[in-house]
């Protein structure tokens, strides 16, 4: 199990990948635009980022543009990568006690198994099932 985090940056996940990279010389590994994925599934710019992976130093971050631009949403979440989807559906059980689910676990275009959830604490979390990266 490895745990990520995972910044959102309200429409400015190019822009802040760009001064990370300027500033302290972050290496973007991965960059996924809306308008890549699936029809039915994009978010409602084409341009905003969905998905990136960007390192600074040895640590790996994700980010994206976020579903929308409200400065009130969680910018940090914790990302749990997973190696099967039974695996994946006990971890994010037991992190959804007492919390919210805001996405349950389940397929998705992009992984085996995902889901998000605010736990008993407040602390956001996303649980992937990725077998290649976790």
């Amino acid at each position: 199990m490895q745990i990520t985090p995972y910044l959102f940056f309200a429409g400015r996940c190019e822009d802040a990948l760009k001064f990370y990279e300027s500033a302290v010389g972050a290496k973007i590994e991965f960059l996924f635009h809306s308008r890549e994925a699936p029809e039915g599934q994009q978010m409602p710019d084409p341009n905003s980022v969905m998905h990136a992976s960007f390192r600074l130093g040895d640590s790996l971050l994700y980010a994206s543009d976020g579903c929308g631009d409200n400065s009130s949403t969680t910018r940090v979440f914790l990302s749990i990568g997973v190696k099967d989807t039974s695996e994946g559906q006990r971890v994010f059980d037991a992190l959804a006690v007492g919390g919210t689910v805001s996405m349950p676990f389940g397929k998705t275009f992009w992984a085996e198994g995902f889901g998000m959830l605010v736990d008993q604490f407040g602390i956001s979390w996303m649980v992937n099932c990725d077998p290649a990266n976790a």
